[in-house]
């Protein structure tokens, strides 16, 4: 698919490790160093005290206490308890959280829903995230027929398929039109100021839901250009004298004001016929994501589409990430990451420079936000697959592995930085690695 280049970093750890790991309880330990003298410490060294997730949404912890090791202090005033139990590690925070760090999750369901006859919209974008400088997203629900009327942005739109199928259609700066049937997992993508439709067919008796990101934070699907709209604000002997028309009633029919969902009979089979004297867009507005074999890894697998595949999407790139039970992923970026949970549970550390860090959980449904450059892992905390999708603001997707960057730096450096031992330097991988697992001496 790719070169190893961008191959997943995923770590999985074993029940096994994990158990030593707590076996270890509440010391801090000193690195043994095999082939030099043991350093003098500048500062004390980090803690090894775990910080596991305390509990879960469905923990049979129905009333959770904010302590973690000997900190903290029951709650005596009213509490949201639901939101406690999705959101332990902001709860009782591990103790390696420090600082500030902007809030970094927005869960979808609480984004205002707009509801029409044939579908609803949310949305997201710095109005209610404001972290998310560089991305907004609509979550759009279509029943089989419906259609998000003809219309255009001055920003590009990315989709990805969640449920159902939708015919996409649009006509280009040329004239050259495009017509096509996007099903789930796969993507399509407009660049800013070509019109374009969405209509729910009825391969599926529910019709579709799919999520759009803009790559502008304060995008707003409330500001779309539709055509219903525009032609309402249009002078009726204008619109007759702009199509050559000279029948007073040709466009009597007009809505008063904007459609945006509205319901309708589904696309007829012969929709993809229309024929188009200047053809059709040279680059498709459409790519069969869905159809692309995954890399599989021992922790996971990972999908990658940007401009080297889809050509046309020259502002976003994707991954769509699954990470096994005990997995996860570390790395940072050199863009923002717009991070949307698919299923399973996650917990995410971040860390913005200065010694201020954070932790949050997801679960399905929910957004994330990374800014560029800054630390974070992505840890699955479930007990089943966790799969969410990585999007960037950008034509590439890029990463840098925290392994390949201190196998590529000197041992010295890397001893005199972390008290590494001789084998651990040599565990290090100086290609991108795609599985990193436990010590042996914990399996």
């Amino acid at each position: 698919m790719r070169s190893i280049h961008y191959l997943l970093f995923l770590t999985t750890l074993s029940p096994a490790y994990g158990a030593a790991l707590l076996s270890r309880g509440a010391r801090d330990a000193t690195p043994t160093l095999s082939s030099a003298a043991e350093p003098t410490p500048t500062v004390p060294y980090a803690s090894t005290t775990p910080n596991a997730v305390l509990w879960g949404p469905a923990s049979s912890n129905s009333v959770p206490k904010p302590f973690r090791g000997k900190t903290g202090a029951s709650v005596l005033g009213p509490d949201n308890t639901p939101i406690d139990l999705q959101n332990p590690d902001l709860f009782a925070p591990p103790s390696t959280d420090n600082g500030d760090v902007a809030n970094s999750k927005w869960p979808f369901s609480m984004s205002h829903m707009r509801l029409q006859t044939g579908g609803w919209a949310r949305q997201q974008n710095t109005e209610m995230f404001p972290v998310a400088t560089s991305m907004a997203a609509v979550d759009m629900r279509l029943e089989a027929g419906a259609i998000r009327e003809l219309h255009w942005h001055s920003t590009a739109e990315w989709a990805y398929v969640l449920k159902g199928t939708t015919q996409v259609t649009s006509v280009d700066q040329d004239g050259r039109n495009f017509i096509a049937t996007v099903r789930p997992g796969d993507l399509w993508y407009f660049p800013p100021g070509i019109p374009h439709s969405l209509q729910a067919t009825n391969e599926s008796v529910e019709g579709s839901e799919f999520l759009l990101v803009f790559p502008d934070g304060a995008f707003s699907d409330d500001g779309t250009f539709l055509l219903t709209d525009w032609l309402a604000h249009v002078p009726a002997e204008v619109i007759r004298k702009n199509f050559g028309i000279t029948n007073p009633d040709a466009f009597s029919r007009i809505p008063s004001k904007q459609l945006y969902i509205f319901p309708a009979a589904p696309p007829a089979d012969d929709a993809e016929d229309v024929s188009d004297p200047q053809g059709t867009v040279p680059q498709p507005f459409f790519f069969p994501f869905s159809q692309m074999a995954p890399t599989k890894l021992e922790g996971g697998s990972v999908k990658i589409a940007d401009s080297t595949v889809f050509d046309v999407a020259t502002k976003i790139a994707v991954a769509e990430v699954e990470v096994e039970v005990g997995g996860m992923r570390w790395w940072h970026p050199t863009q923002d990451e717009w991070t949307f949970v698919l299923e399973g549970e996650a917990r995410i550390t971040i860390f913005a420079a200065n010694s201020n860090a954070r932790t949050f959980n997801f679960q399905a449904g929910d957004i994330g936000f990374i800014p560029a450059s800054y630390g974070h892992y992505v840890e699955n905390t479930g007990n089943g697959t966790l799969k969410y999708l990585e999007v960037f603001n950008s034509d590439r997707f890029q990463d840098i592995s925290l392994n390949q960057w201190l196998a590529l730096t000197p041992p010295a450096l890397v001893k005199a930085h972390l008290g590494l031992d001789d084998e651990t330097i040599s565990l290090l991988k100086k290609v991108k690695p795609t599985v990193v697992g436990p010590p042996s001496s914990f399996k």
